[in-house]
């Protein structure tokens, strides 16, 4: 995807939507109006391809930590953590968007709010809704919620199978869920018409307010993620690690550096596997912790799409009682765990979130266009959640040794 070019149609868009707005002109008016069914269809492909997809990497998902049972205590250990870290993540980006919004001003939404059911379900019925009557009617109706419970227990399931068995349905939706993680890099290959579609029609209608309340969006995340790992993942290595800040902070520069520039925590890997070593980790821990963590690990994900609820909620006047938050926040823990390696992934993982409070989707396209700031972040702290991660599980693991005695010799050359 290329990222200049989407920054290009935003830029447009905007540029279209500023001068229709601030000029009243009814030539721009109408040009900003007439693209607005590109960036319609830019999202219907995004919708099209999103629920198999993160059906797909559910499974995938969820078989693998399935078989961590296999691997002893350092993989239970290390997924404890990734949820640990992952639920305070949600809440920070929630706290810190809804500081951000007493700055921000009223805008119109993409979508005519008159068309949008702001109801939320209550306590019970979202309970009840949570077990699908059929798997495949809730896919076609687009909630997601209840398709990724079912994609939970599936997967859960698939592990207690037959190790030949087990392998060809893993094997299966890996294979699928990469046919579609090209399909939707091909759909973000158009984004930049899709962006500029979306980004003119917003603008013309709200003037420079949007643009306004993006900037506070984007400083409202970049702080919290900073938040998060001062007051969470720090701590935990200091005080759960047995290791000082500044120490952590110096051996993991490179891997902070490497996950900023290519927003990307597999590229990041080998990096994190050369600090790791430096930093003294047992390579028998670190070897497993962060290929895993590279998987499903994703705190500063979930602190982003925190903030995204809140922010999009806001504009599109949907209401955030008790009962809402709940649904939202078990959603936001399962698309974060489960990011698909594609670009803006946590973007397009959004879709289940929003769906269940009933966001509409076209708020994901404005996003979209601001994206890259974000996402540097964000990727960032995620692999410094991995490097956290694998730091505090080596630490516990080895105490817990010295008390119990080693099961077996470990590999630490």
């Amino acid at each position: 995807m290329n990222t200049r070019a989407i920054l290009t149609g935003l830029a447009l868009g905007l540029g279209l939507g500023v001068a229709a707005s601030a000029t009243g002109s009814p030539a721009l008016l109408r040009a900003a109006e007439a693209v607005d069914p590109l960036g319609q269809v830019f999202l219907r492909a995004i919708q099209m391809v999103v629920i198999p997809l993160v059906a797909a990497i559910v499974f995938v998902g969820v078989g693998r930590i399935g078989n961590l049972r296999k691997l002893g205590r350092i993989g239970g250990l290390a997924v404890g953590f990734f949820w640990v870290t992952t639920l305070p993540a949600i809440l920070i980006g929630m706290g810190v968007m809804r500081v951000g919004l007493s700055f921000t001003a009223p805008v119109a939404p993409p979508t005519d709010v008159a068309e949008i059911a702001t109801e939320a379900p209550g306590v019970v019925d979202f309970l009840v809704n949570l077990v699908p009557r059929n798997p495949i009617q809730v896919a076609a109706d687009g909630a997601l919620l209840p398709l990724l419970i079912f994609m939970v227990l599936l997967a859960a399931t698939t592990t207690t199978l037959p190790k030949e068995k087990q392998e060809i349905l893993t094997s299966f939706a890996d294979t699928v869920s990469e046919a579609l993680i090209k399909l939707m890099n091909w759909v973000l290959w158009t984004a930049p018409v899709g962006v500029f579609g979306l980004a003119a029609p917003v603008t013309a209608r709200t003037g420079m307010a949007m643009l306004q309340n993006l900037g506070v969006f984007i400083l409202a995340v970049v702080v919290g993620l900073f938040i998060m790992k001062a007051l969470i993942l720090l701590p935990l290595v200091r005080f759960m690690g047995g290791m000082r800040a500044g120490r952590f902070i110096r051996g993991t520069v490179g891997t902070y550096t490497v996950g900023f520039s290519t927003t990307t925590s597999v590229g990041t890997l080998p990096m994190m596997l050369r600090e790791a070593e430096k930093l003294g980790l047992s390579r028998s821990s670190y070897r497993l912790i962060l290929p895993l963590a590279a998987s499903i690990n994703r705190p500063g994900s979930a602190l982003f799409q925190g903030a995204s609820l809140v922010f999009l909620a806001s504009m599109y006047g949907v209401s955030l009682g008790p009962a809402p938050v709940a649904a939202a926040v078990l959603a936001t823990f399962l698309a974060a765990m489960t990011v698909a390696p594609v670009p803006s992934a946590s973007i397009v993982s959004l879709a289940p979130v929003l769906n269940v409070v009933g966001v509409p989707l076209a708020g994901l396209g404005i996003l979209l266009g601001i994206d890259r700031v974000p996402d540097v972040f964000r990727s960032a702290a995620n692999v410094i959640g991995h490097m956290a991660a694998t730091t505090t599980v080596d630490a516990m693991t080895r105490r817990d040794e010295e008390t119990t005695g080693p099961e077996e010799e470990t590999e630490d050359g």
